[in-house]
């Protein structure tokens, strides 16, 4: 996208819009990889969670452009009112969406790493699928304008924050009652350490992606409605 000092109104016009279409085509691949690395440690698919890792230079990439893109339009065009909002909401997005994408590639090294699942009763996938759908409907409120999706969304982390910290509380309780018995080896507990630590953060991470959901909703209703009740 090419920008000059001098832009006509109808030319500008189509300039944020384009960058919006682009900023949603960016979510729709982080998206995709972040549901890509719920697959395959669902799965134990390595060759799944390596296409991950290994596409996060791209989405890099991506985010690097569109936040020039942003950088241009605050210097040569000084947008005011409405539009500032919007190229300022959308520069901070692209930054959710750009860490979204590194938790995504932390899944699948975790996947990499596992050799087994040791903490069945924890449904990883349950937590994986509510924030996917939250960051999807973030997106789709910041696309819309939707200003009551943007308070559902924040309303609806709590449950995620629940979820997580009965998963955490959970693994804790089943370390502590597995009773270390006279044939286990050192090198078993320190399997067992590794394999509750990835589990740890897999749930941080998760609740992570749940946080940045929430900072696009807030951020997406700070750029339609000029409130920042939801900002941080």
């Amino acid at each position: 996208m090419l920008l000059s000092n001098v832009m006509p109104r109808e030319s500008y016009q189509q300039t944020l819009g384009e960058l919006r279409s682009e900023v949603l085509e960016m979510s729709d691949v982080v998206l995709e990889r972040l549901e890509a690395s719920l697959d395959a440690m669902e799965t134990m698919d390595r060759r799944l969670a390596h296409q991950v890792i290994i596409g996060d230079d791209e989405i890099n990439e991506t985010y690097l452009r569109l936040e020039k893109e942003c950088t241009d339009l605050l210097a040569l065009q000084q947008p005011v009112a409405g539009d500032l909002r919007f190229v300022t909401a959308t520069f901070k997005i692209l930054t959710d969406l750009e860490r979204i994408a590194d938790l995504a590639t932390n899944l699948g090294r975790y996947t990499l790493q596992a050799e087994r699942n040791r903490f069945p009763d924890v449904d990883i996938q349950m937590i994986g699928d509510t924030v996917v759908k939250m960051q999807a409907a973030a997106m789709e409120a910041y696309a819309s304008g939707n200003i009551e999706a943007c308070r559902e969304i924040a309303r609806r982390d709590g449950v995620v924050d629940e979820m997580c910290e009965e998963a955490t509380d959970s693994v804790v309780r089943d370390l502590l009652d597995t009773e270390r018995e006279d044939t286990n080896s050192e090198p078993d507990m320190e399997a067992l350490m590794q394999d509750v630590s990835r589990l740890l953060l897999t749930v941080r991470d998760l609740e992570r992606v749940g946080d940045h959901a929430v900072n696009i909703a807030a951020r997406s209703l700070y750029m339609v409605e000029n409130d920042p009740s939801l900002l941080e």
